[in-house]
């Protein structure tokens, strides 16, 4: 179902994917709208439990993608340099697949403090405070991997 890897001499273990996708802040979340039209929307995110969490407003273009088909592509850039002299870049990348669905109750709660954690840990009591306060205008969407793979391309 899944292409394999044209450059599998880049590829990474699952260990090592991993840690690109705990290690990076901002991943590209890519849908099909009803149209057949793709849609990418940059997005912070945690990678928890196997699966990667994000918060969202409680309506807008992604939500509708995903409400019209859950089949997404989220993919991380980590650490790139370019590398002039060789016509080409040193990265490192992961692209999962996966199905998007909203999650809710204790799970948008872990989710939401994971967000708070990752990007404001020395803020966690006022980010519990603000998630109490801004939850319900809140959506959390888990995407439920199917498939990952990390590409690395050294210096």
């Amino acid at each position: 179902m899944f292409t394999a890897m044209r450059r599998i001499d880049r590829q990474v273990s699952t260990e090592e994917t991993i840690r690109i996708l705990e290690k990076c802040e901002y991943g590209v979340l890519s849908t099909v709208n009803q149209e057949g039209y793709s849609y990418g929307v940059p997005l912070s995110y945690i990678y928890k439990d196997g699966s990667i969490y994000f918060h969202s407003a409680n309506d807008g273009y992604k939500l509708k993608n995903i409400a019209g088909n859950g089949k997404v592509s989220f993919c991380v850039v980590g650490q790139k340099q370019s590398m002039p002299e060789k016509f080409t870049t040193s990265y490192e990348s992961v692209i999962v697949f996966g199905q998007a669905t909203v999650v809710l109750g204790q799970e948008k709660q872990e989710a939401l403090l994971g967000l708070i954690s990752k990007y404001g840990p020395d803020y966690l009591e006022q980010g519990k405070e603000y998630i109490r306060k801004s939850q319900d205008r809140t959506t959390v969407i888990k995407i439920t991997v199917e498939h990952m793979t990390g590409k690395v391309r050294p210096q």
